[in-house]
C-alpha cells in the first residue's frame, strides 16, 4: 500500500487507516485479529482507536494483539483522548484528564508509546492553550511521537495550529486532524480543509463511506439485517443519510462504478481519498471481507471526467464568507 506523509512531518502511514469504533463492542477478538491481520498483510500500518471506543475495550483489544499477532513496529497506533462520558459536559480538555487518560491508554494498548494522539474535541470550557500544554508535555515525555487534534472547527483548528507553530522547539506542531469527510459530507471544505492545508496539518477522514450509505446498500429503501442502520445504537448514527439529496449522490456513484466495472465502494473511497490535503482515511469494516472489499481501492484512480460529476452532484453550498466575496 502507498505510504503518505502525515501532514508536514516526517511520519508515512498507509494511505488507508484502520478503525476500531466498533472494537469490543460488536467486534469480538476474533474478528479484530482477522482485521488487523488483513489490514498489515495488505501493507497497512495507521490503525485508529480512542481512549471511549467500547468504552476503553477497542484500545485494550488491540494492545492484546500486538505483537502477538502483528509486529509493533510495524504499525502507526493513533489514539484519542478528551471525551468523556458525562452528559453535563462531555469533554474534557484539561491537562490533568489528558495526561492521565494517555497513561491509561498505553496501559490498555500495552506499549510504551503511541505515534499520534488526538485531542478528541475541543473544549470550550478550558483554555486551549492548557489543553494543548498537554500535548507539549506528552511529546517531550517520549509518550507520545506525532499530535494533532479531532472534530475541531475552521476557527478552533486555525487557532491551534498556529499557536502550536509559535514557539518551533517548545511547542509541538499538529500533524493531523481527524474528522468526517465524504461525498455525503463536504461540510469541511468551507474553513476547516484549507486551514489545514495552509498550516501543514494533515486530513484523517472518518466515515469516508458516508456512514456506510455510499456503498448501495440502502438503495430503495433497503436496510440489510447485518448493517449498522438495522443495529439499534448505530441507526441513529446512519439515519441523517437516508434523505433525498444522499439518493441522488448514491446513484451517481453506483452509475460511475457500472461505468469503471468496479463497486460503488470503491468509487467513494478513491474519490476521498484523492482530495487535496487527505493522506488516509479511516475505514471501519465490520469483518475481514468488508475490510478486503475496502483495501481493493488501492489499484483504483478515478478519471478527472468522473471526479468532476461526482464534485458536482455532490458540491456543497458555498455562500459569503466562506469563499472570495467579490465573486458572489
Amino acid at each position: 500500500m502507498e505510504q503518505r506523509h502525515l501532514g508536514r512531518t516526517g511520519l508515512r502511514v498507509s494511505r488507508i487507516g484502520l478503525g476500531t469504533l466498533t472494537w469490543g463492542r460488536d467486534t469480538d477478538e476474533h474478528d479484530a485479529a482477522d482485521l488487523l491481520k488483513t489490514f498489515w498483510e495488505a501493507g497497512g500500518t495507521l490503525v485508529d482507536t480512542a481512549d471511549v471506543y467500547g468504552d476503553g475495550e477497542a484500545e485494550y483489544l488491540l494492545g492484546r494483539l500486538i505483537d502477538g499477532l502483528v509486529p509493533r513496529r510495524d504499525l502507526v497506533i493513533s489514539t484519542k483522548a478528551g471525551s468523556v462520558p458525562d452528559p453535563d459536559r462531555r469533554v474534557d480538555g484539561s491537562r490533568g484528564h489528558l495526561l492521565s487518560a494517555l497513561d491509561d491508554s498505553l496501559a490498555r494498548l500495552g506499549t510504551d508509546y503511541v505515534d499520534v494522539w488526538h485531542i478528541h474535541s475541543y473544549d470550550p470550557r478550558t483554555p486551549l492553550e492548557e489543553t494543548l500544554h498537554a500535548l507539549d508535555l506528552a511529546v517531550s515525555s517520549g509518550r507520545v511521537r506525532y499530535a494533532g487534534v479531532s472534530d475541531f472547527c475552521g476557527w478552533q483548528l486555525a487557532k491551534a495550529g498556529t499557536w502550536q507553530l509559535a514557539a518551533p522547539g517548545v511547542r509541538t506542531r499538529l500533524a493531523a486532524t481527524q474528522l468526517e469527510y465524504s461525498l455525503l459530507q463536504r461540510g469541511i471544505e468551507r474553513e476547516v480543509l484549507p486551514a489545514a492545508l495552509d498550516l501543514g496539518i494533515g486530513l484523517l477522514p472518518s466515515s469516508p463511506l458516508g456512514r456506510g450509505v455510499l456503498t448501495g446498500k440502502y438503495r430503495g429503501d433497503a436496510t440489510p439485517a447485518d448493517s449498522r442502520g438495522a443495529s439499534e445504537h448505530l441507526a441513529p448514527f446512519v439515519a441523517p443519510y437516508l434523505d433525498d439529496t444522499a439518493s441522488r449522490i448514491v446513484d451517481a456513484v453506483a452509475t460511475a462504478a457500472d461505468g469503471l466495472a468496479v463497486t460503488p465502494l470503491q468509487v467513494a473511497l478513491a474519490w476521498v481519498r484523492d482530495r487535496p490535503g487527505v493522506v488516509a482515511p479511516i475505514v471501519g469494516a465490520r469483518n475481514s471481507q468488508q475490510l478486503t472489499a475496502a483495501l481493493s481501492v488501492e489499484a483504483l484512480s478515478l478519471p478527472d471526467e468522473i471526479c468532476r460529476a461526482l464534485d458536482d452532484v455532490s458540491a456543497p453550498v458555498h455562500r459569503y464568507p466562506d469563499h472570495d466575496w467579490s465573486t458572489l
